[in-house]
């Protein structure tokens, strides 16, 4: 037996013109729609329970017989809640009705009309360009940047400031969450293993050759230098790992795939450090560290190249850094080798001419007593920074002057003179004993 009333469904065939319907038919309906109202109804609760409710709303009805296929009712979608008469036609047959609003036209007509809505429009514009923020006024202004001096600062603030006073523990939680597939996830974690593998040299060449190569680190590049950055903070001492991230950072600048300009203020400082740090390596052989900063000038060198146009502050801050710590009396024999070299490879021979040269008879006061120092460790570091300079004040020669076999001694003894005052003594001493007199003229004219 049906739970519906088979007298409802006998009213509703005589209202559309259906006289009489047998009993099985009647029973046959009955069991339909009971089935079709119990399927609307569980979709229908499905909703509801989506959208964390107890209460079933005519939404909810409506989206079941949508998904059923089913046109929707229309009509009883409001958000307030529906009013409901009762009407009685006889004893024990009441009729419920949603009851209409009483409109009065008078208070209708004299109602203020309301605001006309805006039109919708789009607005396209650019919130960064190259990692640089347009000032336009939907960006933020320099007034909201002044804000975020608001934010708490301190050894915490930054990590490889944090590691250096020695609360590396400190955790920073990202504002924004960027999400890794885990392919990525494991290539990079797989890649980073095997960069700094001391057992297999053959791993950490395919893992060189592979970030060098690859087109699709796009995703990994913040992780990488971030990565490095921290490398490089924590493992002063370790002369292996900075040279691996030195390897590390020199394959990704040469993978031709990958965009690298607004990280490149974010490359630099690692490279820096292993060109200019003041304790690198063992402080026991100091000369150990000398291999890892010609390797960062050289690399220094190739940024400046390939950066310098996108980036047109980029040369003259790193001139000014190297030439800072080159004529630091404070800073140790290895940060001045530094800064020779990577003024050597920033500048090139405009930056040997205008800076170098005119500050080698004032920096050779500085070595002249560790060189003269015989058998102690710094006297190998003078030399080495005394070779760096003759090299680079090399670069200075021009091969149109040739190689004159000399000339008369008035004349050389002349140019002796002016070499001493041009160089100082020290410098000069080891010019000549080179004998190639284009050299000391090109040092002279210059």
């Amino acid at each position: 037996m049906s739970v519906w009333n088979p007298d409802n469904i006998k009213d509703v065939a005589e209202s559309i013109g259906i006289a009489s319907l047998s009993d099985d038919v009647l029973q046959g309906l009955s069991s339909d729609i009971e089935y079709r109202l119990s399927q609307v109804l569980e979709e229908s609760l499905k909703f509801m329970r989506h959208s964390k409710r107890a209460t079933l709303s005519t939404q909810d009805v409506a989206q079941a017989l949508r998904v059923l296929d089913v046109e929707p009712l229309y009509g009883y979608e409001s958000t307030r809640p529906l009013r409901f008469g009762e009407a009685s036609i006889g004893p024990g047959q009441p009729i419920f009705y949603v009851e209409d609003e009483e409109v009065d036209f008078e208070k209708l007509i004299n109602a203020p009309l309301p605001k006309v809505p805006r039109e919708i429009t789009l607005t396209a514009h650019f919130l960064a360009v190259d990692g640089n923020q347009p000032t336009i006024p939907h960006n933020p202004t320099v007034a909201d940047a002044r804000n975020q001096e608001l934010v708490p600062k301190g050894p915490g603030a930054n990590p490889h400031i944090a590691a250096i006073s020695g609360a590396d523990n400190v955790t920073v939680k990202p504002l924004v969450k960027h999400l890794l597939s885990k392919e990525l996830q494991l290539y990079f974690s797989n890649a980073c293993s095997a960069v700094f593998d001391e057992n297999s040299d053959e791993y950490r060449a395919a893992a060189l050759a592979s970030i060098r190569t690859d087109p699709g680190l796009h995703q990994l590049i913040p992780y990488f230098v971030q990565f490095i950055a921290e490398k490089v903070t924590h493992n002063l001492k370790d002369l292996f790992v900075l040279t691996q991230t030195l390897q590390l950072t020199s394959a990704l600048l040469d993978n031709k795939n990958l965009y690298l300009d607004p990280y490149v203020s974010s490359l630099v400082p690692p490279v820096l450090t292993c060109l200019i740090g003041r304790h690198l390596g063992s402080s026991a052989t100091p000369l150990s560290s000398y291999p890892l900063r010609n390797t960062a000038a050289t690399l220094l060198g190739s940024i400046c190249k390939k950066y310098a146009k996108s980036s047109h502050t980029l040369k003259p801050r790193l001139a000014r850094t190297c030439l800072k710590h080159f004529l630091d009396p404070t800073k140790p024999l290895g940060t001045n080798y530094g800064g020779i070299i990577g003024l050597q490879a920033v500048g090139g021979i405009e930056a040997v001419r205008v800076l170098i040269l005119p500050n080698v008879k004032v920096y050779e006061t500085l070595i002249r007593e560790p060189l003269e120092d015989e058998g102690s460790p710094k006297q190998a570091e003078a030399e080495a920074v005394l070779t760096a300079l003759i090299a680079a004040l090399q670069t200075l020669e021009d091969d149109t002057f040739g190689f004159l076999n000399g000339g008369k001694d008035g004349e050389t003894a002349n140019q002796d003179r002016k070499l001493e005052e041009r160089v100082g003594p020290l410098v000069a001493a080891r010019v000549l004993q080179m004998h190639r007199p284009s050299f000391v003229k090109v040092l002279i004219e210059a």
